[in-house]
């Protein structure tokens, strides 16, 4: 009895984590081809499955490209929520720290290339875009606003447009996922890229935020 039950225990368990490793695949590939390079077959060969299976999970590609984001951005983005509404300290330490945070679990892991195959297939992905835009840009946006607002309504920043300090925070954060996801990889001896990239947006957000304190 022990014998035959192995086999079907360890099939269950590899079939429970197969959209996972189905969606990890795609996350690296979308990457490192871009979104329309890659196809539904490459997916489904990284991930070590059969040609057919994605689609026992995902209608199409498209589908499984928004599966990726939700599953790696949009429940980040809950968690940072929560850190917002709990966190009791000023504001300036809190956007310190959701900022350090994106970096350590975003910006560092091959997510910070979505940001560059966003760019570069937005227009050609429309409607993905929207997703985007939707389900990560708008709401990492809001956050940071209510943070900024938090901190103007307090007296700790200076009463000036939110909407165009969070664009200003964020800028930075953007160009160091995009370069290192394209440029970085080619030129690795720059002048003005020695610093680490933790450094180098500690530096950034140290100016902006000196330049948000009240006199």
């Amino acid at each position: 009895m022990t014998t035959s039950c192995c086999p079907i225990t360890r099939w269950r368990r590899r079939k429970e984590v197969r959209p996972g490793e189905i969606l990890d695949a795609a996350l690296n590939l979308f990457v490192e081809r871009g979104f329309k390079s890659t196809k539904m077959e490459d997916i489904a060969r990284a991930a070590g499955v059969t040609k057919g299976t994605p689609y026992l999970y995902f209608e199409n590609k498209e589908d499984i490209f928004k599966a990726v984001l939700r599953e790696n951005l949009v429940t980040r983005l809950a968690s940072f929520a929560e850190l917002e509404q709990q966190f009791d300290g000023s504001s300036t330490e809190l956007l310190r720290l959701m900022m350090r945070r994106w970096w350590m679990e975003v910006g560092e892991s091959p997510l910070s290339g979505i940001c560059k195959l966003m760019f570069a297939e937005a227009t050609n992905f429309p409607e993905l875009a929207r997703f985007y835009h939707n389900e990560v840009i708008a709401p990492s946006h809001n956050m940071l606003l209510r943070i900024v607002q938090r901190g103007i309504a307090r007296g700790e920043f200076r009463d000036i447009n939110p909407h165009a300090v969070v664009d200003t925070l964020v800028a930075p954060m953007m160009l160091t996922m995009t370069w290192r996801c394209s440029l970085g990889r080619v030129i690795t001896d720059s002048e003005h890229r020695t610093m680490p990239p933790l450094d180098y947006l500690d530096l950034s957000l140290d100016l902006m935020l000196n330049g948000l304190k009240t006199p």
